[in-house]
């Protein structure tokens, strides 16, 4: 995923210190219920579309901005599957991020899959038995998009 221009200005004074940063993925379907997936160029993995909010800008608006830009596929938003604080990551270059992932499941609406930015080798549809391998992260919010259940997020603990 490029650093945002803001995320740039922000380690030229906090260094490589831990910012919590928002961050946006996207399950997105077709009329055929397969899921779009990109190849990513960082990891090679595949995997849904993610990103992170520019200042001001609402989660699902993000969510669909950044399904355009990286697969050139037009969606919609359809509801929050879940919320989700991600374990800290350390960057070759060392800077430090734990991100506050906001899951939504969308809806295709037009558009021809494609790789459309330099953050994707591949796009393209999957059916549901015929997904690549995925890590957990991409599993566990296709599961949660599947389902009508409320939004998931981590359980309080008991007191």
């Amino acid at each position: 995923m490029a650093t945002p221009d803001f995320i740039r200005e922000l380690r030229a004074s906090a260094g490589h210190q831990l910012l919590l940063l928002p961050g946006v993925s996207a399950v997105v379907f077709d009329d055929e219920e397969r899921v779009l997936l990109a190849r990513r160029a960082d990891t090679g993995g595949w995997s849904i579309v993610g990103g992170i909010p520019e200042p001001g800008e609402q989660p699902a608006v993000t969510a669909v901005r950044e399904v355009y830009e990286e697969t050139a596929v037009h969606c919609v938003a359809e509801r929050v599957v879940l919320v989700q604080a991600l374990r800290p990551v350390i960057y070759p270059n060392g800077d430090n991020c734990q991100y506050m992932d906001i899951a939504f499941r969308c809806r295709a609406v037009g558009g021809e899959a494609r790789v459309n930015d330099d953050e994707s080798l591949e796009v393209g549809w999957f059916a549901l038995d015929a997904l690549p391998e995925l890590e957990e992260f991409a599993l566990f919010r296709i599961k949660q998009a599947l389902n009508e259940e409320p939004a998931w997020f981590e359980p309080t603990p008991e007191l």
